[in-house]
């Protein structure tokens, strides 16, 4: 039996996007990892009826690779417990899990179900939020379903499925506006779910450390814009950052500063602003540099709920700076800059 918290992969992304090709290689691939695979999808995408013959008393197969598939009777909790507590017993043995949503889902709940539940926090570690978007159906989803937009803030990797059905320049278009929703998430173009697993798995997008990566060319220029140094589909609508033919309500926001930040300030400020828009905060995570600290500050949230480390030492000769990025829906971008400027020392 292996100690240690069993890692967790949230897989979200739109009907069609790709999201059962990926998991049937997962289920169906000799890649010696063991993987129980939880299946929040009820519809015609139903991975059952490929390559599962389920026992309905039952509801988890084993995998001729060792993976386990197991459908969500209850809710995601108990089902993860369960889970948890017969792997404990021996009667299952897994050494992940990834759960799939529906398409129609906001993946926070599920998120926030791994930090909220004791139970579950001490046995699970949430590693990541995988998003699938599929080029093809991309722009028309984006533009109509607010789901689609909130499940690309979430992310923390985007992959890009069905690209070669389209034209270069519509791919180039998608990668530009998603950047501008969730530029702290890496994209990849996949094909069919042909994904390497080790691109899939232990992402830590989760994990409170120092690695915040936000795309260098979204910082260039004005700190909130792309640097529009080549021509567009959409020219005349991108003239100025904010005028991109897309204003899509899911925005991103960063945040620098040189000059040290006041804790108390800081935190009651973040705590008023997780209390009024919280709802409509979909991930925010940032590294601060604070009075009175030789180490950097390491803080993230879902929705509601935020949380904060004490990361490495500054290193000798590096540059202090705090570098935040708060992703969400129509969130206030003047009160959160004024707010964050006025608990600087």
């Amino acid at each position: 039996m292996t100690t240690g918290l069993i890692p967790a992969t949230i897989l979200t992304g739109f009907l069609g996007s790709g999201k059962t090709t990926l998991l049937k290689r997962v289920l169906g691939e000799a890649h010696g990892h063991k993987i129980a695979v939880i299946e929040n999808e009820f519809g015609e995408e139903n991975i059952d009826n490929d390559i599962l013959v389920a026992d309905t008393q039952e509801q988890i197969v084993q995998m001729s690779n060792g993976c386990v598939c197991c459908t969500i009777r209850e809710d995601l909790r108990t089902t993860l417990s369960d889970l948890a507590a017969r792997r404990r017993k021996g009667e299952l043995d897994f050494e992940r899990v990834v759960i799939e949503t529906t398409g129609l889902a906001d993946p926070g709940p599920v998120a926030q179900t791994f930090f909220m539940d004791d139970e579950i926090a001490e046995s699970y570690l949430l590693d990541s939020i995988l998003t699938l978007v599929d080029a093809k159906h991309a722009e028309q989803q984006l533009d109509t379903r607010q789901e689609a937009r909130r499940q690309v803030g979430f992310a923390d990797q985007i992959f890009i499925s069905k690209t070669d059905l389209v034209a270069p320049e519509q791919v180039d278009a998608l990668v530009h506006r998603l950047k501008h929703m969730n530029p702290r998430a890496p994209m990849r173009k996949v094909h069919f779910g042909e994904v390497p697993i080790s691109e899939v798995f232990d992402l830590r997008g989760f994990n409170l450390n120092a690695k915040l990566d936000v795309d260098p060319e979204f910082l260039t220029g004005d700190g909130h814009g792309h640097a529009h140094d080549h021509d567009h589909e959409h020219g005349e609508h991108c003239d100025h950052p904010h005028h991109h033919h897309h204003d899509d309500d899911v925005k991103s926001f960063v945040f620098r500063a040189d000059k040290p930040f006041h804790a108390a300030k800081l935190e009651d400020f973040l705590g008023a602003i997780v209390q009024v828009y919280g709802p409509k905060m979909l991930r925010y995570k940032g590294v601060l540099h604070m009075k009175g600290s030789d180490r950097k500050v390491i803080f993230q949230g879902v929705h509601q709920l935020m949380g904060s480390d004490l990361g490495p030492k500054w290193a000798p000769g590096e540059k202090k700076e705090s570098k935040m990025v708060f992703i969400g829906i129509d969130l206030p971008r003047d009160i959160l800059q004024q707010g964050l400027e006025q608990c600087l020392v």
